[in-house]
């Protein structure tokens, strides 16, 4: 009869096939199962460290690299891989636990938010050059520059600067005014998309589109967050959603991510990729759009759809949310109710629980029922994290996830995701693999940023 190490050994085996499939979920799930039978081994640990920052847990991966060193001071092979020489996979741990550091400095250092970014800027005064090959736009958006911008960005050309200055002040104006809870309904004839993180994947944002129809009159879209960093096209994705948002105010909506977040594009590459393909100003006014963004939006009055998750108080309401300022506090900070609407995630067991990101909180079933029933909702919808099939319904049917960036950071073997709501709010979700893209790599701008800001 086996014992409990050797079956515990036989899980990890488990959990290294899952992993090496990127399966990060499964492999974490062979993991707890090892260290359920057998918690003296640090390898458990180790391992399960490396699949939580694939799946970025950071918080529950800096615990685990800590408990294989508790276990065995001397476990080099808690900060690497499985392969003892691996230096990217101690690099990448070494970055979570700076990460969290960082994050803990700047709270201890916050202070009053900067002035505008567009004080000083004369948009109208940038000359575009004669020999600019794009189609031109004064003070409206057109269908036809949409088209022709999205020829541009699959062909590797930028937009006039020009022009994006006036679409992210254009939108910026436009959700400033929008109240934090966005409240839309979904009338006879009509469509809405639920879409979750897209992540700079622009080309697979292009295949939602080529699937599911375009932004129309008759066909509305509710993007959930984390437009931008990882994916290297996150200005192409933001500058589509920002030009159709200012063709289409009343049908296309945006809610803030978590990574719509200074912190989060300084380390991820969206702070980057600005610097890289336009200017810095660019980056600081599209991080004084991304604050103006709305934090939830109410469908139908059924469905409450936010980028993260639910609350450290029971007693929190959407009227809370609707009385919520959000223009007080450009960023979210590490406690509030922006924080946790932005940061937080479900688990299975009942309660509340620590984070796994080192940020926010986690909340079980017993949390989502007591808030939709206080609240007269059927469900909450969130974003926020991989799901292998694009979206996943827990918590009894009444917290559904869904994520829209398959293959996430061409390195996870997930599916994307969105839902599609017609007039009887039932939700219909439709599922879509990736599509080839450029051969450049995710996070291609990011790497200087996380150097500097690790520094």
């Amino acid at each position: 009869m086996a014992s409990a190490q050797e079956e515990a050994n036989a899980l990890k085996v488990q959990g290294n096939k899952a992993f090496a499939q990127s399966d990060w979920p499964t492999a974490v799930d062979f993991y707890n199962q090892a260290i359920e039978k057998y918690d003296q081994e640090p390898s458990f640990f180790s391992n399960r460290a490396q699949a939580q920052i694939k799946l970025e847990a950071f918080g529950f991966a800096v615990a685990d690299a800590t408990a294989a060193l508790e276990l065995d001071p001397n476990y080099v092979k808690a900060v690497v891989k499985r392969e003892p020489n691996n230096q990217n996979a101690k690099l990448k741990l070494a970055d979570c636990e700076k990460l969290v550091r960082r994050i803990e400095f700047e709270k201890a250092i916050e202070v009053s938010d900067p002035p505008s970014a567009f004080e000083g800027l004369d948009i109208d005064a940038i000359k575009v050059e004669d020999d600019y090959d794009g189609v031109r736009i004064e003070n409206e958006m057109t269908q036809e520059f949409i088209d022709d911008m999205i020829t541009r960005f699959k062909n590797g050309k930028n937009i006039h600067r020009k022009y994006v200055f006036k679409i992210v002040k254009a939108v910026k104006d436009i959700v400033y005014n929008e109240p934090t809870m966005v409240e839309i309904g979904v009338d006879a004839g009509k469509k809405l998309t639920v879409c979750g993180d897209t992540h700079g994947q622009f080309f697979d944002l292009l295949e939602i589109f080529r699937r599911n129809g375009s932004p129309s009159d008759s066909h509305a879209y509710l993007f959930n967050g984390d437009f931008v960093d990882r994916g290297s096209w996150s200005c192409e994705i933001a500058l589509l959603l920002y030009a159709y948002k200012w063709l289409r105010p009343n049908g296309l909506f945006l809610n803030r991510g978590n990574h719509e977040t200074d912190d989060m594009n300084k380390v991820y590459g969206f702070e980057g990729e600005c610097k890289a393909k336009y200017t810095e100003r660019v980056f600081k006014v599209f991080s004084e759009s991304f604050s103006a963004l709305p934090l939830a939006t109410l469908i139908g009055e059924k469905y409450l759809v936010l980028h993260g998750g639910l609350f450290s108080d029971d007693k929190i309401t959407l009227n809370d949310i609707r009385k919520l300022n959000r223009h007080n506090q450009r960023q979210p900070g590490q406690q509030g109710l922006m924080m946790e609407m932005l940061w937080t995630d479900p688990q299975p067991q009942p309660g509340r629980g620590p984070s796994k990101r080192g940020v926010g909180l986690q909340f079980g079933p017993d949390i989502t029922k007591r808030f939709c029933e206080n609240n007269g909702l059927d469900a909450i919808i969130r974003s926020h994290e991989v799901r292998m099939e694009g979206y996943e319904v827990e918590h009894d049917g009444r917290c559904i996830t869904v994520f829209s960036a398959p293959k996430y950071c061409d390195s996870t073997e997930n599916k994307g995701a969105y839902i599609n709501i017609g007039p009887d709010l039932k939700l219909n979700y439709e599922v879509f693999e990736a599509v080839p893209h450029p051969d450049i790599k995710p996070m291609a701008y990011a790497q200087n940023s996380i150097l500097s800001s690790m520094m």
